[in-house]
């Protein structure tokens, strides 16, 4: 996603030269700086308000980087989509849709702006905090597992047609899920069943006790299904709500475990899905 080269708002008396924009609200967040939606926000510093915001990405004059954030979802929204589709949008908020210019990225940006520095935080003396910086992706952990959990909800038919369901066991009362690269009692396969079973029962505990907002994400699928995201304390679950779940854990880096429909994976999905946020 970018904006075109006249692209501009306006940021601390400066023109901003809009790179790329994203979206802060409950059903669509960039699941990298947080495990739920205030998280996200608190890792910027917002209060997690019902509407969100939208976030312009851009470079200043100096080509220094800037965090735009706006409380106008749907212009933001329209031009995410417009970009999408290959087709230009002017990304131009109104000046009174400004809640706040933040110096730095929270994520990576692959484009710069022209005729502009190349990208650079601010001088230390024009901003009263420090710049924000994408999280630390280098080396498994939260956000590597959250973006896993990305990639699978956005290719899910790319990783459901690596896994023949005679590989695993079904989940059923938190069973283990088992890999026939491992003997069924295999020190390995013990260690994530246990973590498989953890989060089943953390998942679980939602529909008693719902979560903060946006632990639990639907989002569209082919047919009737959906595709279901939930996390939690080190850990992500997706799931088509017709179909298995994959879960990933902090504590095992790297790996990527299905888990069966059984008797009981249905009900606890269609149970998520009745409490999930959706996009607008």
């Amino acid at each position: 996603m970018a904006g075109t080269d006249e692209d501009a708002v306006a940021a601390e008396d400066d023109a901003l030269y809009v790179l790329t924009a994203i979206l802060l609200t409950p059903a669509q967040f960039p699941s990298v700086l947080g495990d739920d939606y205030p998280e996200a926000c608190a890792a910027l510093d917002l209060p997690p308000v019902a509407d969100g915001y939208g976030l312009v990405l851009g470079q200043d004059g100096d080509g220094a980087r800037w965090t735009v954030v706006v409380d106008d979802v749907s212009l933001v929204a329209v031009a995410i989509a417009s970009w999408d589709c290959g087709m230009e949008y002017d990304l131009s908020p109104d000046e009174r849709s400004v809640v706040t210019a933040l110096p730095g990225w929270p994520l990576a940006v692959a484009v710069a702006a022209p005729n502009v520095a190349a990208p650079h935080d601010p001088a230390a003396e024009l901003v009263d905090r420090k710049p924000l910086s994408p999280p630390d992706t280098d080396t498994w952990g939260p956000a590597q597992r959250r973006l896993g959990a990305d990639d699978i909800a956005l290719r899910w038919a790319v990783w459901r047609e690596q896994i023949d369901d005679a590989a695993f066991a079904p989940a059923d009362n938190g069973a283990k899920a088992e890999k026939k690269a491992e003997p069924a009692d295999g020190p390995g396969v013990n260690r994530l069943s246990s973590g498989v079973r953890r989060v089943l029962a953390e998942a679980r505990a939602y529909v008693d006790a719902p979560p903060p907002l946006g632990r639990v994400r639907s989002s569209f699928a082919s047919g009737d299904a959906r595709i279901l995201r939930a996390d939690g304390p080190g850990w992500s679950m997706i799931a088509r709500t017709d179909d298995i779940a994959f879960v990933l854990l902090d504590e095992e880096p790297g790996e990527v475990v299905p888990v069966g429909r059984g008797a009981e994976l249905p009900g606890l999905l269609e149970a998520l899905e009745k409490l999930a946020v959706r996009p607008l």
